[in-house]
């Protein structure tokens, strides 16, 4: 019963933000269950996805990301940092205006990250409008609203139909991307 009453409240949850993902995402949600958090933004709380993004990235030991990864990444860039420098493995595939955008912004930041050789950086012209991001374990999608640069929602799940779907979209945007040419996006 508990495990239903808590299905019934992340239902709720996603029923009040659905509105708000793309229907790309529709898949990601078929099998959720009482392991599947949703983290919505309020006007008391507008950082609150930001805030469960940072506490999974935290205690990764791998990481990966598909996406406009402005949002999520740069409120929570000195974490990433420290993490990579841990020796957290990390891939990221970025449209070349965001790489170009975090590269010009933070070029020391991303000299050091860069340097640790713990980030696989990919660029893909054609990102999907939402975010995705694996995290050891689970898999995460936020919304992305270009308008306000803001994330209002992030959903994360340990559920293996999650898991899958998340994959193949990684994988088919994995296979299209290519290697971050520092000098080809700067220059």
């Amino acid at each position: 019963m508990e495990d239903l009453l808590e299905r019934v409240e992340v239902e709720r949850k996603l029923r009040d933000v659905w509105h708000l993902l793309p229907n790309h995402v529709i898949e990601f949600t078929i099998e959720m269950s009482s392991e599947t958090t949703v983290t919505v933004a309020d006007h008391d709380a507008p950082y609150r996805p930001i805030g469960r993004f940072r506490s999974l990235l935290q205690d990764a030991d791998q990481f990966r990301f598909l996406g406009v990864d402005i949002a999520l990444l740069e409120p929570c860039r000195e974490e990433f940092r420290q993490r990579l420098r841990d020796g957290m493995q990390a891939e990221i595939i970025d449209p070349p205006n965001a790489a170009r955008y975090v590269l010009s912004t933070y070029p020391e930041l991303c000299s050091d990250i860069l340097e640790s050789g713990n980030l696989n950086p990919l660029v893909h012209d054609d990102v999907p409008p939402y975010g995705l991001s694996f995290f050891d374990d689970r898999v995460a999608v936020n919304d992305y609203d270009p308008d306000t640069a803001g994330v209002e929602v992030l959903i994360d799940t340990d559920t293996p139909a999650a898991q899958e779907w998340a994959e193949s979209v990684y994988t088919t945007y994995k296979t299209e991307s290519r290697p971050l040419e520092y000098q080809q996006i700067v220059g």
